[in-house]
């Protein structure tokens, strides 16, 4: 015994059928160059089209909806990302963990700011040896010259301030 499908199923299977035909290969390519991920592209992609059987079971306003389902596959992939941003990211991998960085921008961003902190407390004349020395990168030699010092007294103020440095480091608990 053959069974036929209904007339509007009829139709609506060969509408996707016809739809998918026309529009997956460029959807596809599309979504892919959102995602960057192929396999992540092609569930965005099956879901688009699920949409669209779902939608046609309503009616589209027009006879050919590929904006519609570009706009679709937009809209779930900016979904995908938000999911993404809220949610952690899970390591399984030794090698990939092995490869994380050892520590997070925050914890850096703290450092820089506690190391400021302690460089505030520093005598002046210290304070502007480490900061051209360290920060701005400057040779023993540019560093007497900018300051306006001799280069034995440059090196004589970085050794003292980096006691010094370390005192106020240790005082506040950083070290």
């Amino acid at each position: 015994m053959v069974t036929t499908l209904p007339d509007c199923q009829e139709s609506t299977e060969a509408f996707v059928r016809g739809l998918y035909d026309d529009a997956f290969r460029p959807l596809l390519r599309f979504v892919v160059l959102l995602t960057g991920n192929r396999e992540r592209a092609e569930e965005v992609v099956q879901e688009t089209m699920v949409r669209a059987w779902r939608q046609h079971a309503t009616g589209f306003e027009s006879g050919r909806p590929h904006g519609w389902l570009y706009t679709v596959a937009r809209n779930l992939v900016t979904d995908l990302r938000r999911y993404d941003a809220i949610r952690p990211v899970i390591v399984h991998d030794e090698v990939a963990l092995k490869r994380a960085p050892e520590s997070d921008q925050f914890e850096k961003a703290v450092h820089r700011r506690v190391v400021a902190d302690a460089l505030n407390q520093l005598r002046p004349k210290h304070r502007d040896v480490l900061i051209a020395i360290y920060y701005q990168d400057c040779s023993l030699a540019e560093a007497a010259h900018r300051l306006g010092i001799p280069v034995g007294t440059v090196k004589s103020r970085s050794y003292h301030a980096l006691r010094e440095l370390r005192v106020v480091l240790e005082q506040s608990g950083a070290l």
